[in-house]
């Protein structure tokens, strides 16, 4: 419950501090290239349950209903603004509205597409999907240049599965044992941290 205040009050007053910036990149978002501001996925939640995330989009709309759902280096599907605000992790910014709505929390694993989330082993899963899923976490920290990563390797999808995905769960799982009210304040300081360093 004191999570859960947390987490409210501090979305509601980063929301309406944030205001002004959300309206600048989506202003921003609709010049670059036609289409919407938020970009919405499906992904998965506290016990297995379905939700659409909020992101801004960093895109061009029109994708296939089979486009890979990993985006790896230079996609050339990313817009110029959108290269911009995955950098800085701007995107992730509208999440605060997944928060509010109680989808998400603002610290906590990170939320995987189903299509990953299969290949979480059982034991495993049912730990890390014991919690509600996170804007950020120690993965997303130790794991910022991901993008960078896969665009580097010769299969991205496979590099994505055998490797980094075993040690986001073990950061995942890691969260969520030693999870503490003051050690979500310090993660999400050390965000905040390399938000400004980007």
């Amino acid at each position: 419950m004191v999570k859960r205040i947390f987490d409210l009050f501090f979305s509601l007053l980063g929301l309406l501090i944030l205001l002004p910036l959300f309206f600048c990149i989506g202003l921003w978002i609709k010049i670059d290239s036609p289409g919407p501001v938020f970009f919405r996925q499906d992904r998965v939640g506290r016990f297995g349950k379905i939700f659409r995330i909020f992101k801004f989009r960093t895109m061009v709309d029109r994708q296939d209903k089979v486009a890979r759902q990993l985006t790896v280096g230079k996609d050339p599907r990313i817009t110029d603004c959108g290269r911009f605000l995955r950098r800085t992790k701007l995107d992730e910014l509208p999440q605060l509205l997944n928060v509010i709505r109680g989808e998400m929390s603002l610290v906590g694993p990170r939320p995987e597409v189903p299509r990953y989330v299969e290949f979480y082993p059982e034991d495993v899963r049912q730990v890390v999907l014991s919690l509600p899923p996170g804007i950020t976490d120690y993965a997303s920290i130790e794991f910022k240049n991901e993008n960078s990563i896969l665009g580097d390797a010769f299969d991205p999808e496979k590099t994505y599965i055998e490797q980094i995905i075993p040690l986001k769960l073990v950061y995942y799982q890691r969260y969520v044992a030693d999870r503490t009210l003051f050690g979500d304040i310090l993660l999400i300081m050390k965000t905040f941290k390399e938000i400004i360093k980007r």
